[in-house]
């Protein structure tokens, strides 16, 4: 299913608090930098509309949420999402998030990581692409902390079978931890925008979680 155009944000509204690019963000790595506060963090990798990172933020205020999105006008446009609601614990960053997590997350510094419905890229040719790889796989067991949970979903069967497959063979994450699908309460109570989507067309959603022990 491919993106829909996005709703017009104000150009006026002040992002600066909520929008960055990754070549932006502290250096060394200072999340009390951008959030003025210490709580435990999670990342979400390819944000999308930003529906998780609202949700989340707003559901437990007690953590700061990331959101690093390749799109710069969705990323921009969560930015616009999480202003326009004061939301203060969570923040959009445009950039390569593999690259990210690579060059600057550091050693056991988070306490989830989320990946919902990445790209498929369904050639296999062009399986090299996904996002669930050993490199990336490799980079979350080092920035997780100990107790801290990958959380994957997906659309897609073969996707979600080979991630797992790779996950047991490359990590040693606790896992697959099964995530019951719950009833939303509202038009807007899923995990992302592309949960809500698939499960409006009657199509299932493949859901995992592992631990870092």
């Amino acid at each position: 299913m491919g993106r829909r155009a996005l709703p017009k944000i104000d150009q006026t509204l002040d992002l600066s608090r909520h929008f960055y690019k990754v070549e932006t963000l502290p250096a060394p790595w200072d999340p009390v930098a951008i959030f003025g506060r210490e709580a435990p963090l999670e990342i979400e990798l390819g944000s999308g509309k930003g529906l998780f990172l609202q949700n989340a933020a707003m559901g437990t205020p007690e953590r700061n949420f990331l959101g690093v999105e390749v799109a710069y006008k969705y990323a921009k446009f969560i930015g616009h999402r999480l202003a326009k609601r004061g939301i203060t614990n969570a923040i959009a960053v445009h950039g390569d998030g593999l690259k990210m997590f690579r060059e600057q997350v550091p050693d056991a510094s988070l306490a989830a990581v989320h990946v919902y419905f990445p790209d498929p890229w369904w050639k296999a040719r062009h399986h090299k692409r996904r996002v669930m790889n050993e490199s990336f796989l490799e980079d979350v067991v080092r920035t997780l902390q100990p107790g801290g949970k990958l959380h994957f979903w997906t659309d897609v069967k073969d996707y979600f079978d080979s991630a797992l497959e790779l996950i047991a063979q490359v990590t040693p994450l606790v896992g697959p931890l099964a995530v019951p699908e719950r009833e939303a309460e509202h038009d807007l109570d899923f995990r992302t925008h592309f949960e809500r989507r698939t499960r409006l067309h009657g199509e299932p959603v493949y859901r995992s979680e592992f631990v870092k022990q």
